[in-house]
């Protein structure tokens, strides 16, 4: 079932790369126009044309993008003639940065609060905490960001507005100049793990085995943490996963928002100065990067329960 996942998994890679060229393709306007200007010559722009090979038939530079990938080889930026590998390690490195941040920060809150509104479930405790995280998810992330910025930057000036870092920072400066961004992030994926893990937890409180324990004498914590907690595995792990996937591929907005120097605003960047080798393959990282985290949240669910690893 592993390896069954694991070709699904390269099969819905080769059709995103096919999707994302299509698109491309389908833009309106030449791109050799948009980039010379209106005052090019024709000959001008057939030399351009020729030299960004946009004169070869659609399926042969599909073909020749895709062999590149394959072998290592992104092409170059259309903006500075820099390999696009290189912009983007630096970019991904950052991102990587500010999503692990976030989760360390998010995953181990996210399921300390939804174990404890199952614990105390329906009491004043659990209902404060859905509310706060229901309103959190429901603002839009610029919205969040720019909350935070106004009390904790503005007001308090406890933290830096902008996330301008760069490779000699140390990890502590690096981490501090990263912190409004993270609590953003922090806030818009909480509410959906914890959420889950309560229903998951409250889920598994109604089973037989459950009220057998009870009938034993069991405290409510140690029944939930010895006996509901291993069982809800399976969900806790595909939602946390998920929201990691999220936290790399959705940061585009809060990159913008603090200036941070992540693939998102690369992305953000290309897209206004039209650089389409660098659009396309920022696309395809979003794409292999969510791809391979929901690999990993469905392997992980599998091998976390016996039922899915042992079929009959």
């Amino acid at each position: 079932m592993v390896a069954q996942r694991l070709s699904l998994g390269l099969l819905t890679l080769f059709v995103v790369s096919l999707i994302i060229f299509l698109g491309v393709e389908l833009l309106p306007g030449d791109l050799a126009e948009a980039i010379l200007g209106q005052a090019a010559t024709p000959e001008t722009v057939a030399a351009f044309r020729k030299e960004l090979r946009l004169d070869l038939p659609a399926h042969e530079r599909y073909i020749e993008w895709l062999l590149g990938i394959l072998q290592g080889d992104l092409g170059r930026s259309l903006a500075n003639q820099r390999e696009i590998s290189e912009l983007i390690g630096t970019r991904l490195w950052n991102t990587l940065f500010l999503a692990s941040m976030a989760a360390v920060i998010a995953v181990p809150l996210s399921l300390i609060l939804g174990l404890l509104a199952a614990l105390y479930r329906n009491s004043f405790y659990d209902r404060a905490v859905n509310v706060v995280t229901l309103s959190s998810i429901s603002f839009p992330e610029f919205f969040v960001a720019y909350i935070l910025i106004l009390f904790l930057a503005v007001d308090n000036q406890v933290f830096p507005s902008l996330s301008n870092v760069s490779a000699d920072l140390s990890l502590w400066e690096r981490a501090y100049r990263c912190a409004l961004p993270a609590f953003t992030l922090t806030l818009v994926v909480v509410a959906h793990m914890m959420r889950m893990t309560r229903a998951a937890i409250i889920n598994l409180l109604a089973s037989p085995y459950i009220e057998m324990a009870n009938l034993k004498g069991m405290s409510r914590s140690r029944i939930i943490m010895h006996h509901a907690l291993p069982n809800a595995l399976s969900p806790i792990i595909n939602v946390v996963v998920l929201n990691l996937a999220y936290l790399v591929v959705g940061v585009v907005v809060v990159e913008v928002v603090f200036v941070y120097p992540g693939v998102g605003q690369l992305f953000v960047d290309s897209v206004v100065k039209r650089d389409i080798p660098v659009v396309q393959a920022c696309c395809l990282v979003f794409a292999a990067t969510y791809i391979l985290l929901n690999l990993t949240a469905d392997i992980l669910s599998i091998v976390s329960n016996p039922r899915l690893l042992h079929p009959r």
